[in-house]
């Protein structure tokens, strides 16, 4: 199993959390604000918007919150303005972490997540030395009980993914970004539900966790993600069932 699969499942369960005291809500709407700055405020010309939204409705999050965010970054309504960054650098055991950032304020969120790194036994890095190690891709988890695997196949590649990957009793469909709206519109138009839908950076190459590593990587990836202004983690891990099935039980 890759180790953004695990980290996948943790964050699903995670955001339902994070979603009850507006964390998601917060997050999304400075990806919606950036988003329809960048490219204007009509998802059917912007594809990064369209995302966006796509991810807000995903978590129910209100019709009108997602308006407001759009008139926001398209200057009908004042707003704050956000700076993109992207913070890399290394946890324990030497596993490479990716932090895609949104912030009104570099001068405060570099030390804060510098901070973080080296509270978990890590540290930040300079920019570019992880980044290589990861490729952009936009992942669709399914529930496994909702359809077969032969049928999900031969649908998904019709509609531009590169693989699917029975993952703890889920489906994970891989696309490139430009196929992933696609892929998502067309498993939408065959009634199959999408649990969650992310484009993310994926590793290359993963480093195997034991259970004493993978409980500080999880940490510092939990942290990070709690995080006002990072936007999404990605890194290079993967733990294996034994050591999965050992922090599982540790955690009842």
């Amino acid at each position: 199993m890759a180790g953004h699969s695990h980290w996948a499942g943790i964050k699903h369960k995670k955001a339902l959390i994070d979603n009850k005291r507006g964390k998601v809500w917060s997050k999304l709407s400075k990806a919606i604000i950036v988003a329809a700055k960048m490219g204007g405020g009509d998802p059917d010309t912007n594809l990064r918007l369209r995302y966006a939204i796509n991810d807000a409705k995903a978590v129910s999050m209100p019709k009108d919150n997602i308006e407001r965010a759009i008139k926001k970054g398209s200057g009908e309504l004042e707003g704050e303005s956000f700076d993109e960054a992207l913070y890399e650098g290394y946890g324990p055991g030497g596993v490479a972490v990716l932090c895609e950032i949104l912030t009104d304020n570099r001068n405060r969120t570099a030390p804060e997540v510098r901070k973080i790194f080296e509270i978990a036994g890590g540290k930040l890095g300079a920019t570019g030395c992880v980044a290589w190690m990861f490729e952009r891709k936009g992942i669709v988890v399914i529930d496994c009980e909702q359809v077969e695997e032969e049928k999900l196949l031969e649908l998904a590649m019709e509609a531009g993914a590169e693989d699917v990957k029975l993952v703890d009793g889920k489906f994970e469909v891989i696309s490139d970004p430009d196929s992933f709206g696609n892929l998502q519109e067309e498993l939408g138009n065959a009634g199959i539900e999408i649990e969650m839908s992310d484009l993310n950076r994926i590793p290359t190459d993963t480093i195997d966790l034991d259970v004493e590593t993978a409980k500080k990587v999880l940490k510092l990836m939990e942290q990070l993600d709690d995080h006002d202004d990072v936007q999404k983690v990605a890194a290079n891990f993967n733990i294996p069932d034994d050591v999965m099935e050992e922090l599982e039980q540790s955690n009842e």
